[in-house]
């Protein structure tokens, strides 16, 4: 799941959660503000459900979007400046503690001035070693050293645990480099497409100039960058090919891989990325290194000097001068998002202090906004949305008893990691002060990379958290076969100081959280990896033909939808429409579990089904930019908000009778096309 942003605040957690008793409330109902009665909501339920709101408040100009994501994470960053702007004016501050590191990194992205005045000095040791290749083990060896200090030119590479032996750490390779990160957009021949390549390689002329080039010298640079980025796009996979785990897990001895890119000594350039020794590599697309290979020879070595320094400064960019920082937003804020102005420096500073630190400041924010209750209730939840899943499996008709033992196996062993975590990460080595912004960035980027780094070799540590307790956000883990919740998706707004009642509890966290999440485990990919994290096919070969049907439906569904006129790929987003689907349909069936369901309890005038629906949809009310929907729809496996509620809701009959969808209506599939996996 990707959540996101306004100021409110937290549900007093104290107490236990009950249903709420009032039939009518003093306060304003948001599933009743949030509407828009003029929209038929048997045509188009997202509109119907979330319009009123988004009439109201329409998307700021610094933003690409705005809904119930922009709203609760304008919170968090409010309570974020909070600490910042408390631990950069304590100077009694111990050096090496939370609070200097967290004040100084603020203060350092604040002052503006140094930051000018700096101009391209903090990247000058970078820079030299780039300036400094002769031959093209040189320039390997500097392509590998840019991926331990925040670049990633040429390619990928990442250490995380072996997708067949999850116990273990290993190394990854994969497809990269890339300034445009999707390789459609160097390559579709739309019109959309071909005006992006033409404002990118402007992007990339302006760019060169503010590093310094001449005009004819930065014309020439943008066109080589251009061009060579366009060859590594060609031999890069499509979205929809990254998604299947097996056909991207390809491990090789370091002998085998040095036989695909026979110019590139692995065994050299491993130690260049902090590995001393190495047996086997997982190389996901062995075909884009062979082209990898073909690139690096066919390129003069000071082509690729100008091709590794774009890539620094453009990884660092929003970071050094307000040239370069206004030129970087105007490529990949305004022309691909469509976003017309920055937002304010406090907001971008305080939102990279929280990326680059957000370990440090979770500690405080965990102490300081956390009502006490928070995991408890997050686990109450999810154990039901568990049992409503373990009974839908025992239910169903087109699995095997064989499957269906594995799948309840799987699912009894699923680890919930809720609120924050129980340890916290030793960050005491990272050396950050107020003398340049840049350098924290950089700093903090190699304490992450050497963290990475010093798990190869040791024991694979199932307790570590990837997001920190302030992240509106949530995940599911194949390797570790866990859902990660964070403390802060517990969220509401509009409940402010009261209670939500359950229909929107389970409609939110149970539907758009914990079923999402728990039926990610038993998507296309989830499910290819079984109860310890290993991929290995726990299923019949009849039982995979009939889910492999089932997920092809989603698929064909999908598909046909669109947005401004480009269809959503149906096979790369397949994994969040699925758990979507999954999601919706055992938050509502946990919810039928609760008083209010049964009591058949009327609140605002609405029925706990219309209830449930509509807090379905107020978990997706965003609204984007028609730029953020195209990029999106390019380079996201999740499908644009509306068909995030639309598309599962238009195959649940409940939804139908509660909202008097008909045949013929566009909320409504027939029988023969109504997708129903889990």
């Amino acid at each position: 799941m990707s959540l996101f942003r306004k100021p409110i605040a937290f549900l007093l957690i104290g107490m236990t959660f009950f249903s709420c008793s009032k039939k009518e409330t003093a306060f304003p109902d948001p599933l009743i503000t949030n509407r828009d009665t003029t929209v038929n909501p048997a045509e188009d339920f997202f509109n119907y459900a979330n319009n009123g709101w988004f009439k109201r408040n329409p998307i700021l100009p610094t933003e690409s979007s705005n809904g119930i994501m922009r709203t609760i994470n304008d919170t968090i960053n409010s309570q974020i400046k909070s600490i910042c702007e408390n631990s950069a004016k304590d100077e009694s501050a111990a050096k090496g503690s939370n609070k200097q590191k967290i004040g100084d990194f603020y203060a350092s992205g604040m002052d503006t001035i140094a930051i000018e005045k700096a101009g391209l000095s903090p990247l000058n040791a970078e820079i030299r070693k780039i300036n400094e290749i002769k031959d093209i083990s040189g320039l390997v060896n500097t392509m590998a050293h840019l991926q331990t200090v925040g670049a990633e030119p040429g390619f990928t590479f990442y250490i995380s645990q072996d997708d067949k032996i999850s116990t273990k750490y290993a190394l990854f390779f994969g497809q990269g480099g890339l300034g445009m990160k999707q390789r459609d957009y160097y390559l579709d021949l739309d019109k959309r497409n071909v005006e992006i390549r033409s404002a990118y390689l402007a992007h990339l002329k302006t760019m060169m100039r503010a590093m310094g080039d001449e005009e004819s010298v930065a014309v020439k640079n943008a066109a080589t960058i251009m061009k060579l980025e366009t060859e590594l796009a060609k031999s890069s996979r499509k979205l929809e090919a990254l998604r299947d785990p097996l056909a991207n897990y390809n491990k090789l001895s370091v002998e085998k891989f040095n036989t695909i890119t026979p110019d590139i000594d692995w065994k050299k350039v491993l130690p260049v990325l902090g590995i001393a020794k190495a047996d086997s590599v997982i190389v996901g697309q062995p075909e884009f290194f062979k082209a990898l290979n073909k690139t690096i020879k066919s390129y003069s070595v000071e082509e690729w000097k100008t091709y590794l320094k774009w890539s620094l400064v453009s990884a660092y960019a929003p970071y050094l001068t307000k040239a370069i920082e206004k030129e970087n937003f105007k490529f990949y804020a305004t022309t691909l998002n469509g976003v017309a102005t920055q937002k304010s420096r406090w907001k971008r500073v305080v939102e990279q202090t929280d990326l680059s630190l957000g370990e440090l400041i979770g500690q405080v924010y965990v102490a300081d906004y956390m009502p006490k209750g928070v995991k408890e209730k997050l686990l109450e939840i999810g154990n039901n949305i568990r049992d409503v899943f373990a009974s839908h499996i025992k239910k169903l008709d087109w699995m095997s008893e064989a499957t269906k033992q594995k799948a309840l196996y799987k699912l009894s062993k699923m680890v919930m990691k809720l609120g924050y975590p129980d340890k916290w990460k030793d960050m005491s080595q990272l050396s950050i002060n107020r003398n340049s912004y840049c350098a924290n960035v950089m700093n903090a980027y190699i304490w992450d990379y050497k963290f990475m780094i010093n798990k190869y070799g040791k024991p694979v540590d199932r307790n570590e958290w990837i997001m920190q307790p302030q992240t509106y956000n949530a995940y599911y883990n194949p390797s570790n076969n866990e859902i990660v919740i964070p403390a802060c998706n517990i969220i509401v707004p509009g409940y402010e100081g009261r209670m939500p009642d359950d229909a929107i509890l389970y409609g939110i966290i149970g539907g758009s959280f914990f079923g999402h999440e728990i039926t990610h485990g038993f998507d296309d990919q989830g499910s290819q990896y079984d109860e310890k994290g290993n991929l290995n096919n726990w299923w019949t070969p009849e039982d995979l033909k009939k889910f492999k049907a089932k997920t092809q439906l989603i698929v064909n569904q999908y598909n046909k939808f669109s947005v401004l006129g480009k269809h959503i790929n149906g096979d790369a987003t397949q994994g969040e429409n699925i758990a979507d689907l999954g999601g919706v349909i055992m938050g509502y069936e946990a919810f039928q579990k609760t008083a209010q369901f049964k009591d058949k309890e009327k609140i605002s005038g609405l029925t706990p089904d219309q209830r449930y629906f509509l807090a379905y949809a107020y978990s997706w009310m965003i609204n984007r930019r028609d730029e953020s929907k195209i990029n999106q729809i390019m380079t996201d496996v999740h499908s644009p908000e509306q068909f995030r509620i639309n598309g599962p809701l238009s195959n649940i009959p409940e939804f139908h009778k509660a909202f008097n969808v008909k045949k013929g209506d566009k909320m409504y599939q027939p029988d023969s096309l109504r997708v129903v996996i889990w």
